[in-house]
């Protein structure tokens, strides 16, 4: 399960692995603009589902902060990948106000994304959601009573979100490591976590 997939491609860590190995996959992206491209890119690839949705708390709708297409050529292409629930966000990687659009998208809570697939166990949940990472994690530590490994940018997310985050991790029993601006989360017995631990 990918949430935050952007449009498949840039810097994506998994599609190279996905397409590769036929992994059967979710990939989840809100923003129109790039899900579209993201749908170009697996067009070929029928073990891979798409869900156009936001992960929040409560299925609904929510209002999201994007760069404007026309703009985009202003900016390098790491600002493709900042949309965010909070504006400030991309005033902090220099966007102009004038620059941004605010738009309304759809969003399912954890528990929703799940059912609607019927999803009962992932070895593998990768997270960029560019702050809004821990409130995701937690929603679904919260729900999910199997241990996949979980991997999400730790960077934005805030101070207080962050404390509530370990202290979950703790007690669904998970190990955990930074690297760069991910957080790698391994259940305690996972074997392969203790092989490189040992190493």
């Amino acid at each position: 399960l990918q949430i935050g997939a952007n449009d498949g491609l840039r810097f994506d860590d998994l599609n190279k692995y996905i397409k590769e190995y036929k992994i059967d996959s979710l990939l989840v992206e809100p923003v129109p603009f790039y899900f579209s491209k993201l749908k170009d890119n697996y067009s070929k690839d029928n073990f891979v589902k798409l869900e156009r949705s936001a992960i929040s708390n409560k299925s609904g709708t929510i209002n999201m902060y994007t760069v404007k297409t026309d703009y985009l050529n202003k900016y390098d292409e790491h600002i493709k990948g900042i949309n965010s629930v909070d504006k400030k966000h991309l005033n902090k990687h220099n966007v102009k106000s004038n620059h941004i659009e605010k738009i309304s998208v759809e969003c399912l809570s954890p528990k929703d994304l799940l059912e609607k697939y019927q999803i009962n166990n992932l070895d593998l949940v990768f997270i960029d959601a560019e702050g809004y990472d821990g409130d995701i994690v937690i929603g679904f530590l919260d729900y999910i009573n199997f241990q996949p490994i979980i991997i999400f940018e730790f960077i934005h997310i805030e101070y207080d979100i962050f404390l509530r985050l370990i202290k979950k991790l703790d007690e669904k029993k998970y190990n955990y490591f930074g690297i760069d601006e991910n957080l790698i989360c391994f259940p305690k017995e996972d074997i392969f976590y203790e092989s490189i631990h040992l190493k």
